[in-house]
Formats: C-alpha cells, structure tokens, sequence
C-alpha cells in the first residue's frame, strides 16, 4: 500500500479512506484510472457489469501500471458479481441459463480475465436477490472464491434493510467485510445500518456521496467549517465521513477534484464540529 490513510477490515485487510469508482467511465475508463493513479489513488472499485462499468477498460490501466513498475500488491482492487436482473440481457458476461453458484464462478473468472490477476481485495454481491434463499445462494458461491484464496474479502451492495444484512450475517460462514450503499437522505444515511456494521467492524463504503447530496455541500454550516479549514465542501463532507469510519467512493473525472478528494483527511475536525455535521445527517422531522 501507499501512504494513502487505510482502513483495516475485520478480514485484516487495508482498504484506502477513498476509493476511486469507475461506474459510467465508458470508453474513457483506461485513460481515467491512469490519470487516478497518477494524483495518488490506490483503491480501485469496479464491476462485471458491462451495462455500467468497462472492466476491462480498468484492467488495460493496470496493465500499463504495471510496465511502471506498479505490482498488484501496491493497490487495492474490487469488483462485484452483479445478478441477472441488474445486467443488460444484451451483454450478460455469463451464462444466464446456468444455475446462480455457476453465474458467480463465471463473472468472478470474467473479471480475473479482465483485470489481469488472480486474486481481488475484495468480492462484492451488486445486490441482493429477489429471496433470501438465493441471496445465500450467491453469498455461498462467493464463500468457495474466497476460500481458494480468490478474493481476500466479500461485502455487499445496495442493501438498505437492516433485516437484509442481519440475516445474511447470520447465515454466512465468511461474514461481510464490506457494505457499499448509495449515501443519501432518502435512507436517512444509513443511521442505524452504519452504527450496526461500525460494532462488528464492516467496513462501510458510501457512493453517490456527492452527486446525492447537493444540499449537504450547499448548507452553512458545512461551508462555514469547509472555510474554517481552508477545505471545499466535498472536502469537509469527505474529511468528516473518514472520521466516522466511512470509505467514500468518488468517480470525478476532473484532475483537481481528484488532488482534492485525496486530501479531505488531513485535517481533523473539532469534537464540536463532527456534532454539527452529524445534525446535518439527521431525519428531518
């Protein structure tokens, strides 16, 4: 890892205080990595899901970092298996017609092919399924990958019922590390959910972050904190998520923004602060 400040998952894995999201990159996707890595990212989140995400697009950057003398282990790297019903039926990147184990196995083989490795920091289920039973289904599939030494550690996506999560860890031989939700007001910001994973030490990874929430960046209170600190907005918000345990992801394509992003954690906000902006996160009665 770089001197980027980490996390450390209760799987015992370093994950980097922001990631870099490539969802929507398109045909920019290579240049865009490279230009991530370049402002000093070293957390890469992708998918196998071509409606949304060019995989392989973020494995031919790898590619070119790794003739500069970036190895695999210098970085951190996920991808999701994305289920039948959040792909396009156009370009599905397994066997839809195969049982759901053998759509896992296949879309984490994809992704190995298309990121050039053999081996993931982190797997992670898109979403749940229609049934808890096939949601465990997917999760057991996701289990045998990480017990090959596949991935280092599973998590999920889009899981806003705490009920959801709960049975899921329940049931699970190898619990979630990770939760990666959309981070916005109509889930009321996940309250209970993050205090929930805070206490077993899943890490909780938060996208959309900006995009969702222009009346956070907009509020006084935070633009008055952000000047305080000589920080933007999306700095401050950034700062004071990292300081909650939060992983933000951001996908900005602008080079400033990602010098920025990358600089949201060194400043620690006051005790009196961090209860300000915690207020702005709560329901609205």
């Amino acid at each position: 890892m770089s001197n980027t400040p980490f996390f450390t998952s209760t799987a015992g894995v370093a994950v980097p205080r922001i990631l870099y999201g490539t969802a929507w990159k398109k045909e920019r996707t290579t240049a865009l990595v490279l230009q991530a890595f370049r402002a000093g990212f070293r957390g890469i989140d992708t998918a196998c899901q071509p409606k949304h995400y060019d995989e392989a697009g973020v494995g031919g950057a790898l590619r070119q970092l790794q003739t500069q003398g970036i190895k695999r282990g210098d970085y951190y790297l996920q991808t999701k298996f994305t289920p039948l019903s959040g792909q396009d039926p156009e370009r599905v990147p397994y066997d839809p017609s195969a049982p759901l184990a053998d759509q896992v196995a296949q879309s984490f083989a994809a992704s190995c092919r298309n990121l050039h490795t053999d081996q993931l920091d982190g797997l992670i289920l898109h979403s749940p399924l229609p049934t808890p039973a096939q949601t465990l289904t997917a999760w057991r599939a996701m289990e045998q990958i990480q017990q090959q030494g596949g991935t280092r550690q599973l998590g999920i996506s889009n899981c806003y019922d705490l009920r959801v999560l709960q049975t899921l860890y329940q049931d699970a031989q190898v619990k979630p590390a990770l939760v990666q939700n959309r981070f916005y007001a109509a889930t009321g910001y996940d309250r209970d959910l993050r205090a929930w994973c805070k206490a077993r030490g899943i890490l909780y990874q938060s996208f959309w972050t900006l995009s969702a929430n222009p009346q956070l960046l907009e509020n006084p209170v935070l633009t008055t904190i952000a000047r305080r600190h000589d920080k933007t907005p999306a700095q401050t918000l950034f700062g004071f998520l990292g300081q909650q345990g939060v992983v933000p992801l951001t996908g900005t394509a602008s080079a400033q923004h990602m010098k920025e992003d990358l600089a949201s954690f060194d400043d620690a906000l006051t005790v009196q602060e961090i209860e300000r902006l915690d207020q702005l996160l709560q329901p609205q009665v």
